[in-house]
């Protein structure tokens, strides 16, 4: 199978496309500049494109594939300072993904996986998200997530292209960004965190996983087709726990503060950091029993494997002086 791998040089799409290049696949990645290919394995087959919101941008891209992942969007940032941040995000995670639809119709391309997000479904519910659950998107990213979701699901109705909808929680793993590399940098920091109270229960996956749920819907013939969740196997940790299981890996003491929940919440909103305190405090459980059941996806990596490789690719990248 050839498989084209759209934003390769990413934090999935590195790890996604070293692993495919181990299999018999011959993988192409799509990157926007010329430097973002050092990132990606050597085997891989590069491809060069600045230009992705028309689907002839992507003729040459999909010719003689039979499957394209699609990882490249608009990630996802704590507070967007776009003045139109909906339309900012459509752009990116509707706009591109409608024209590399339309590419792979005309090319015959016959499997279609596209990365999305839980937060296409919302931010949380007093029960676990499985793929039945009712979409309630709360920002511009879950929208324009959820809206790709739609033009995917439909691309695939009249059965000459097999889609498939991915729906992670938040990806961890060695070079991760965002809200995770801040929560090492705390861990690792020992001071005092007002955590102690909190009694939350958040699904993640290691981008191992991940990208094993990747090959396992490549592998599949068409039972594949549909919408899956896809998290770390076992109980989702609290806020708490998690960081108490960084500390523990770092050698660091968690302090974690017994602070009333309530008063982080008034105090994030005052501070303006009131979505950030919300997704430490909030609870977003993620069922997979669909993906293991119908496709028969096993997570290679335990939650402590997973945390333990990325706990030490960051303290390598700290001593190297990579990371502050």
């Amino acid at each position: 199978m050839n498989v084209l791998v759209t934003g390769s040089n990413g934090f999935v799409g590195r790890c996604l496309c070293n692993s495919l290049v181990q299999t018999e696949w011959g993988v192409r990645g799509v990157v926007r500049r010329q430097e973002a290919t050092e990132a990606v394995a050597d085997s891989v087959e590069h491809v060069i494109l600045s230009e992705m919101r028309e689907a002839s941008a992507w003729q040459g891209s999909v010719a003689d594939v039979e499957a394209v992942v699609h990882l490249i969007g608009r990630a996802h940032v704590m507070e967007d300072t776009s003045s139109d941040p909906l339309a900012a995000y459509r752009e990116v995670n509707v706009g591109i993904t409608q024209a590399l639809l339309e590419a792979c119709r005309r090319a015959g391309v016959r499997r279609f996986v596209f990365m999305s997000s839980i937060k296409a479904v919302g931010e949380g519910d007093a029960q676990p998200y499985d793929e039945s659950s009712p979409c309630a998107p709360e920002d511009p990213y879950g929208v324009s997530k959820r809206e790709a979701e739609e033009l995917v699901l439909d691309a695939g109705k009249d059965g000459d292209m097999v889609t498939t909808v991915l729906r992670p929680p938040l990806v961890y793993g060695p070079g991760v960004k965002g809200n995770f590399l801040r929560l090492l940098g705390l861990a690792r920091s020992g001071l005092p965190l007002p955590l102690g109270l909190v009694r939350n229960a958040r699904s993640m996956v290691f981008v191992g996983n991940l990208t094993k749920a990747v090959e396992t819907v490549l592998r599949t013939p068409e039972a594949a087709s549909g919408m899956f969740h896809v998290a770390d196997p076992g109980p989702a940790l609290s806020t708490a726990d998690l960081v108490r299981k960084l500390a523990q890996l770092m050698e660091r003491p968690a302090r974690l503060v017994p602070f009333p929940v309530s008063l982080m919440r008034l105090g994030g909103k005052l501070l303006g950091q009131g979505g950030e305190v919300e997704r430490l405090a909030r609870s977003l459980v993620v069922c997979t029993q669909k993906i293991q059941e119908e496709l028969g996806w096993e997570p290679p990596y335990s939650v402590d494997e997973g945390l333990a490789e990325t706990v030490a690719w960051y303290l390598h990248q700290r001593a190297q002086g990579q990371l502050r």
